[in-house]
């Protein structure tokens, strides 16, 4: 009875591990805070490391920041219909224990097609945006036996629609507002016949959920912008189903459920630009994950046996808060030519006693460059890439002993601007 007990008990925590990290990696992505993320949701935004709220002055300003929507030329429309190649290579898990307990995972590829749009001035002060992003959209896979017993596969694919309004109060401020709709759908497995315990486990789900972004925006002189953004904290569900096996004996094939908070995130951000060619960007990013303090399932058609017992229990998780600090760098070389550059430090909120091989996170660096070239008054195209380098971070828990390595991104992004 023992045997079984630490089978289904291995089984679960994987469960309760890669699913979580399904829906962390969502968290991340859509509020653009550490961990799994792609907050680059435009060719500028690539570019300058998402140091772009405060200045964006394109159809991306209906995603970034939707009060500066009503400063765009307002007798056209703009649209901007681009893709992101997102690459992470292998890491690296070194243990304490022997290299039995060594890992290394695969390699990922995403590619995530995006889109932009601004209408025209309507009435004067009222501007309206669209835009439909992939704020997250990856997926994490280790075939080593240690890795794979708890986190043999996730993958995530997340589709958000973004309508939003802008009203220009007068000539130097201005507000905006939007309603987040997010489609999420995410694949989980584990095998743990690798390390002696017969347990496999497979579960899918998916989630469809809102939320709603603010901004305002203030030009004391015309060089200087001063904004602020706002999206909100959002329940997040996930339901599906899930298979669980011990012993290679089905002991759970049904629905499932789980509500994890989607934490709230505020971005400050000042904006300078120097003889009218120069424009300079900070952004101060706070992202409120102490709300995330634990995750808890739902089995809807509950039976006595062990896995569904410790899938219903609760499994703290204690995120922090976490802060990032973006900077980005715009130049008008030409008439035609712009060329842009960021640097970002993103902090990490996962605490090194919730540390899992499903989203092993850590601090990083974003070093990003691009351009944006005119064809005409009203076409342009554009490329930016980006490279994220991540910290080695070791870490001791129940199921980590060791050290992650070699933990990075590369994205790059092509881009087709058009007013009409």
């Amino acid at each position: 009875m023992e045997t079984v007990n630490n089978f289904s008990s291995l089984n679960l925590q994987k469960d309760i591990f890669v699913k979580m990290s399904v829906i962390s990696a969502f968290l991340t992505s859509s509020l653009t805070a550490s961990g799994y993320k792609i907050p680059e949701q435009s060719l500028s935004g690539l570019a300058l490391g998402a140091a772009n709220i405060a200045a964006v002055n394109g159809a991306d300003a209906s995603y970034y920041n939707p009060a500066n929507m009503a400063f765009l030329d307002g007798g056209k429309s703009e649209v901007e219909a681009f893709i992101t190649y997102v690459n992470l290579p292998k890491m690296s898990y070194t243990d304490n224990r022997g290299t039995f307990y060594d890992g290394e995972s695969k390699a990922e590829n995403i590619v995530a097609p995006l889109f932009h749009f601004v209408t025209p001035t309507y009435k004067e002060d009222w501007r309206f945006g669209f835009s439909v992003v992939v704020p997250g959209g990856l997926a994490k896979r280790w075939d080593t036996p240690y890795q794979a017993s708890t986190a043999k596969k996730f993958s995530l694919r997340i589709i958000e629609a973004n309508p939003t309004a802008a009203y220009k109060i007068n000539d130097w401020a201005s507000f905006g507002f939007g309603a987040r709709a997010v489609y999420s759908m995410g694949e989980v497995a584990s095998d743990a016949n690798g390390v002696g315990q017969p347990v496999k486990m497979d579960m899918e789900g998916d989630s469809f959920d809102f939320g709603y972004n603010l901004a305002l925006t203030v030009k004391p002189v015309e060089a200087l912008s001063l904004a602020a953004t706002y999206r909100s904290k959002v329940n997040l569900t996930l339901e599906g189903d899930a298979d669980l096996h011990l012993l290679t004996y089905p002991q759970y094939d049904g629905s499932a459920s789980v509500e994890v908070p989607l934490p709230a995130v505020l971005d400050l951000a000042i904006a300078y630009t120097f003889l009218k060619k120069t424009t300079v960007e900070f952004v101060y990013e706070r992202v409120y994950w102490s709300s995330y303090k634990g995750i808890d399932f739902n089995f809807p058609h509950e039976s006595s046996d062990p896995t569904t017992a410790f899938f219903g229990s609760l499994k703290v998780k204690n995120w922090k808060d976490s802060d990032t600090f973006r900077l980005g760098v715009t130049h008008l070389a030409s008439e035609n030519l712009k060329l842009m550059a960021g640097f970002t430090i993103d902090k990490t909120p996962a605490p090194k006693n919730t540390l899992a091989f499903e989203l092993p996170d850590s601090n990083s660096k974003n070093y990003s460059a691009g351009f944006e070239y005119k064809l005409n008054q009203d076409m342009s195209i554009g490329m930016a890439y980006l490279f994220s380098n991540k910290e080695d971070r070791g870490a001791v828990n129940s199921n980590i002993n060791g050290t992650f390595s070699d933990g990075s991104a590369h994205l790059v992004n092509m881009s087709f601007k058009y007013r009409f």
